[in-house]
């Protein structure tokens, strides 16, 4: 192996190891739940459509929605892709499912961090951003199931980091679906 080979090797190991290691700490403060009835049995379910209209939280300014990127159209986007892939076809008329999203950020959330240099808590703003899916059954109008993610809110993020937080949040609640 040449000299200029070995170093090229290297510097793709580093760049391929910065990539996945900057990709892990961009959703570790994503945390996923999902809530479903174990009585029922969601092999059933084969078809969906989307109710009503989902929204992201308004945001006029562009401070925790990237303005350039409609992310209501993103996280839709996931959640056909998963709901596919789960064996759901979208329909327009009479499906077994609806579903319904919304997403928000909460401004107001106060969280206690500890400082490493005092034994004190210094309270700081932690601005929580969440996002929720709902699965419908459309003939009874119940809700049969349930998946939320939050995470810190993040201001001003590139639209390649909000489509990596979006796909991570969406394909993680949907994780658990049908088990």
């Amino acid at each position: 192996m040449t000299l200029l080979t070995k170093y090229s090797f290297l510097i793709s190991f580093f760049v391929g190891v910065t990539f996945i290691s900057s990709c892990a700490t961009l959703t570790d403060d994503i945390q996923v739940e999902t809530h479903q009835d174990p009585g029922i049995n969601y092999s059933k379910y084969k078809t969906y459509a989307w109710a009503g209209s989902a929204q992201i939280v308004f945001d006029p300014v562009g401070q925790w929605e990237q303005p350039t990127l409609d992310t209501d159209e993103e996280v839709r986007f996931v959640v056909n892709r998963e709901l596919r892939g789960h064996g759901l076809n979208q329909v327009e008329n009479n499906p077994d499912l609806l579903v319904a999203f919304a997403a928000g950020v909460d401004t107001t959330t106060l969280e206690l961090k500890e400082n490493p240099d005092s034994d004190n808590k210094v309270p700081s703003n932690a601005p929580k951003a969440a996002l929720a899916i709902a699965l419908i059954d459309a003939r009874s109008g119940y809700l049969v199931w349930l998946g939320h993610a939050t995470g810190d809110a993040q201001q001003q993020q590139t639209i390649d980091n909000i489509r990596v937080r979006i796909d991570y949040a969406v394909s993680h609640i949907f994780k658990r679906y049908n088990e």
